[in-house]
């Protein structure tokens, strides 16, 4: 693993914040594809839907732009924590930002398998994960604010500024 860089590179931060935004979307317009799922799960043909398609094809891209994170982390690092963190705060941050990365790369692969599969058991799996998402995702909010306001560590820059 790479050394820990004062903080992330502009491409770090680029796709930080791409998939975060390419995620809105897939909170919000998820019904479509649910019942286009439970649809065909009854055999049921069914007709082109923009907003199932964009589900799909920005689930494949996250996917990627995950791995693609993930493979810049591992080999350029990931600024320390704040020094003066509580080791508790650190293992959560670190545990947090693990768990991202596997969710956000098992809930492409559970959605693919889910709907090119047709397979109920995936699409109950992916159901789970984006509900385990959903939570990490308030918590990681809740904690920027909590290190930015409370704190006062001004942690919520690594994501603005980039480091050489």
């Amino acid at each position: 693993m790479a050394s820990q860089p004062a903080g992330y590179s502009k491409t770090q931060i680029a796709l930080h914040w791409i998939i975060a935004v390419l995620l809105i979307p897939q909170f919000l317009f998820n019904d479509a594809i649910g019942e286009a799922f439970r649809t065909a799960l009854r055999g049921t043909s069914t007709t082109f839907d923009p907003v199932v398609f964009s589900h799909v094809a920005i689930g494949f891209l996250i996917g990627l732009l995950v791995l693609l994170r993930l493979v810049i982390r591992l080999r350029r690092g990931a600024p320390k924590p704040p020094e003066q963190e509580h080791p508790l705060l650190k293992i959560a941050a670190s545990v947090t930002h693990w768990a991202f990365y596997a969710l956000l790369v098992l809930l492409p692969v559970s959605g693919a398998v889910a709907w090119f599969g047709l397979n109920h058991d995936a699409g109950e799996v992916h159901e789970v994960l984006k509900t385990i998402l959903l939570v990490l995702v308030i918590l990681h909010v809740v904690g920027a604010l909590f290190h930015q306001f409370y704190l006062k560590t001004d942690l919520i820059t690594r994501m603005k500024k980039a480091s050489a």
